[in-house]
């Protein structure tokens, strides 16, 4: 009878922690549910120069990187960057696992399906990069050529926009890199005959490599916009963003970052 009691009260006791310890994990849940993040994710493709990218030390600098701490100052949050598979950036904020596409990400109608866009902060186009010795001149040229762009980029939905000229590439459309760092060492290999990327990235890539390897054609894929990628249910963060962009601007912190990064003030 006494060991029946023992293991009865054993067994009470047991069920009696399970309880406590299971509504401390809610209660604990609940607490950090309702405490507001600290800090915000931002993710980008490292090697985007000269918007996020990792330097020689192996530390992620770039102008959006610089204006990213700044905006995260303003709104009293941290920035952490995170380096991820450019091509499912938005499923990457859409999971939760980042806050904020920032990297030079190109404002689209099929993206803002998918998210809220800032305001736009920067103007770019798509070019067409060709070695300074090709016989690339103009877009009809493209045909029976390799072009590549890197995967996941605004630069392949641009080129997409002119299917019937696609249709006339090698191979029936273009080659895709998971990098535009990878493209553009291909076409100095030559395997490649042209790259279409960004053309802030296009100017500083060729500016660090030499200008004189190069030629931008005067033919493009059309003008586009930068703005940062937000969750469409992060209303607050959105506005508050925006704001810190528009004092940026007003104060002149915006045009100290370009000028230190494209020696201008090039901010919209």
């Amino acid at each position: 009878m006494k060991k029946k009691t023992l293991v009865a009260v054993a067994i009470i006791l047991s069920l009696g922690v399970s309880i406590i310890s299971g509504c401390t994990k809610k209660d604990n849940a609940k607490e950090e549910k309702g405490k507001e993040k600290k800090y915000l994710v931002l993710g980008l493709d490292d090697t985007f120069v000269p918007m996020g990218f990792k330097d020689d030390k192996g530390e992620i600098t770039g102008f959006d990187v610089d204006l990213a701490k700044e905006v995260g100052k303003r709104i009293g949050k941290e920035i952490k960057f995170q380096s991820i598979d450019w091509s499912m950036k938005e499923t990457e904020l859409n999971s939760k696992n980042i806050d904020l596409i920032w990297n030079g990400y190109t404002i689209t109608e099929e993206r803002r399906e998918k998210v809220s866009f800032s305001k736009p902060y920067l103007e770019n186009r798509q070019v067409i990069i060709t070695l300074s010795n090709s016989s690339i001149n103009k877009k009809e040229d493209l045909k029976g050529k390799k072009i590549s762009a890197q995967s996941g980029s605004s630069s392949v939905d641009a080129m997409n926009k002119e299917p019937d000229l696609v249709k006339t590439f090698n191979s029936g459309k273009p080659v895709l890199f998971e990098t535009n760092n990878e493209a553009l060492m291909d076409l100095e290999a030559g395997r490649v005959d042209a790259v279409v990327a960004d053309e802030i990235l296009a100017r500083y890539y060729m500016k660090q490599r030499g200008e004189s390897k190069y030629k931008v054609l005067t033919e493009d894929f059309g003008k586009e916009e930068y703005g940062i990628g937000i969750r469409k249910d992060d209303k607050e963060l959105l506005e508050k963003v925006n704001k810190a962009l528009e004092d940026m601007k007003e104060d002149g912190t915006s045009k100290t970052i370009s000028e230190k990064w494209f020696g201008e003030d090039i901010v919209k």
